[in-house]
């Protein structure tokens, strides 16, 4: 398994989120498979993005902590779940979300989400963070996970195709 999906995993479980929930993602796979094989970790695959995100919310309001993994694609679906149920109800949901459209995109249909969700968390006010290397991983997302709960609101945790391994597909 790549060092980088093993070191977000560990660093989920050091920061006490056990409940992941996820619309399936040939890279977010990587980790996904970790944290089934991981008793720790009950994970959730949704059908679409906003269903991951009310699971998460629902797991976050019995006193579970929560996260989502999603691709750039789905973060644009379910922007009125973020926007209407976690931002208003001070949800703290780290989304760990593969960003599309960049280095090595063969799918037009993946670019103009892939290059907007920053924008978007931004105008949302959501505080985001890019990984681009296994190294930056364990620093980052715990720091993230714990801006997250401390302003208990979402944060944007942005996986790279040069984080792991540039895999478009």
């Amino acid at each position: 398994m790549p060092i980088w999906a093993d070191r977000l995993v560990q660093s989920l479980k050091e920061s006490d989120i056990s409940l992941v929930t996820y619309v399936p993602d040939i890279n977010i796979h990587q980790a996904t498979q970790l944290v089934s094989a991981d008793p720790y970790f009950h994970l959730v695959s949704a059908s679409r993005e906003e269903e991951a995100i009310g699971i998460a919310a629902g797991g976050y309001a019995a006193g579970r902590n929560s996260a989502v993994f999603m691709q750039s694609s789905g973060f644009g679906n379910c922007l009125n779940a973020v926007g209407s149920l976690c931002l208003p109800h001070r949800i703290p949901l780290p989304f760990i979300i593969n960003l599309r459209g960049g280095v090595g995109e063969f799918n037009i249909a993946q670019v103009p989400l892939g290059r907007g969700t920053k924008p978007i968390l931004d105008v949302l006010g959501i505080p985001h963070f890019t990984l681009t290397n296994e190294d930056e991983v364990e620093p980052v997302v715990k720091g993230a996970i714990k801006l997250c709960y401390a302003s208990r609101s979402p944060v944007g945790i942005c996986l790279t195709a040069q984080l792991h391994g540039g895999k478009n597909a």
